[in-house]
């Protein structure tokens, strides 16, 4: 999987007005000028953050969506979603939590 057409279509949703009509309006169309699998295809339409940022899509491009609910996606709906995401960086299931100053765990 590669991210680049990912990164790609959510920068210009972000920049491109026209671009973001069409990914509301026809999303399966409009993704089709940008180079993305099948796979990623499914994942975008179905909204699953989660996944895409499980293999490797920014989490912080991938929040551009949210704005206009593009592919469905609401700000509670990226949150729960990426909350149930698993980390590569902690594959025993802990997770970093940061305060500010001193990091904590917690077994999630």
């Amino acid at each position: 999987m590669s991210n680049y057409g990912i990164h790609k279509l959510c920068r210009l949703a972000l920049h491109d007005h026209a671009i973001r009509q069409a990914l509301k309006d026809d999303p399966v169309k409009a993704m089709e000028q940008f180079p993305l699998t099948d796979e990623e295809k499914k994942l975008l339409l179905a909204g699953d953050v989660a996944t895409l940022w499980e293999r490797g899509a920014s989490g912080f491009l991938l929040s551009y969506l949210t704005r206009w609910q593009i592919f469905g996606l609401t700000v509670q709906l990226y949150s729960e979603r990426m909350r149930k995401a698993k980390d590569w960086r902690y594959p025993d299931g802990w997770q970093g939590v940061t305060s500010g100053r001193a990091a904590t765990y917690q077994n999630v």
